[in-house]
């Protein structure tokens, strides 16, 4: 016989990540468009608007012609599902990764994460730069449409990423986690 807790006060449960997919595969978020799920909760992403587009493409161009030329086997790729943990399966605009397999990417393959941001700024320096610090990320960049700066983080601790510095379009950002892999900003 199962024992069951009772509580005075409401709890609150977050799906799992294999509750997530059943419930996508069943179609519970057609309506949504693209979904993702961060410390158990399901959130929508917003419509992707031309600006936003168009310096998420060029990054990730700019990130694989730089990791093109210094070699190995890193590349950025548009959009994919990164499994953090059994509750969170973010998916960042771009992330560096050195993983070829068909599922989400694991944690241990990303060497770096870029959200381009201009609705979610907030979100993206405060509760995700905490989860991909948690998570042991090594490098987290938010690209600050608006603002037209990169939000440089790298030092991943379990508050936060230690170094912090900010990169205006128009100069280069070199990556802090990843030898001589610079990025020139100017087409931003």
């Amino acid at each position: 016989m199962n024992a069951v807790t009772i509580s005075r006060t409401p709890e609150k449960l977050g799906l799992r990540v294999e509750d997530y997919l059943r419930l996508d595969q069943a179609g519970a978020y057609d309506g949504y468009g693209k979904t993702e799920l961060i410390e158990g909760d399901v959130y929508a992403m917003n419509a992707q608007y031309s600006r936003h587009a168009r310096i998420k493409t060029r990054l990730a161009g700019a990130l694989n012609q730089a990791l093109a030329t210094l070699g190995g086997s890193l590349e950025a790729i548009v959009e994919v599902s990164i499994a953090l943990s059994d509750d969170s399966m973010p998916e960042p605009d771009i992330s560096v990764i050195g993983y070829a397999g068909n599922d989400p990417a694991p944690a241990s393959s990303v060497a770096l994460v870029v959200e381009v941001s201009d609705t979610t700024l907030a979100i993206d320096l405060g509760r995700k730069a905490a989860l991909y610090a948690r998570h042991g990320i090594p490098e987290y960049w938010v690209v600050d449409v608006e603002e037209r700066t990169i939000h440089q983080m790298w030092a991943p601790r379990d508050t936060g990423f230690a170094n912090i510095c900010r990169i205006s379009f128009g100069t280069s950002i070199t990556a802090a986690t990843l030898g001589q892999l610079t990025i020139p900003t100017t087409d931003f």
